[in-house]
């Protein structure tokens, strides 16, 4: 991952990080911050976002870290009660339909999810 503390002036992610740009936050930890997508998908759409500025998992370097991102995507899926399933999706690069250059995991519940997904 990024060295602790990097971010990019431009990016949307970063601003909420730095509380520039509100959003509807869900949960919050020293490494991450877990919102709610205001373009929801689905019932439920979690954004958990590494506070560190990693344009996309391409881009990770830290298994660990990665896991963390990922245990926290679990535990909102938990406290969001998706007890039928959800889905969890990283986006990465332009074709992969990522948006926003900065890592971020979706978590996507609530109703039945098809596939393929678009």
């Amino acid at each position: 991952m990024s060295p602790r503390g990097t971010s990019d002036s431009s990016c949307i992610f970063c601003k909420i990080i730095k509380r520039e740009i509100p959003a509807s936050i869900i949960e919050e930890t020293p490494e991450m911050i877990a919102i709610r997508d205001i373009n929801a998908q689905a019932p439920t759409h979690a954004l958990i976002i590494p506070k560190d500025h990693i344009a996309s998992i391409a881009e990770a370097d830290d298994a660990l870290e990665l896991g963390k991102l990922f245990q926290k995507a679990c535990d909102i899926a938990r406290q969001e009660r998706l007890v039928d399933g959800y889905r969890i999706v990283i986006n990465t690069g332009d074709d992969g339909g990522q948006t926003v250059h900065h890592l971020h995991i979706h978590v996507l519940g609530g109703r039945r999810l098809h596939w393929p997904p678009g």
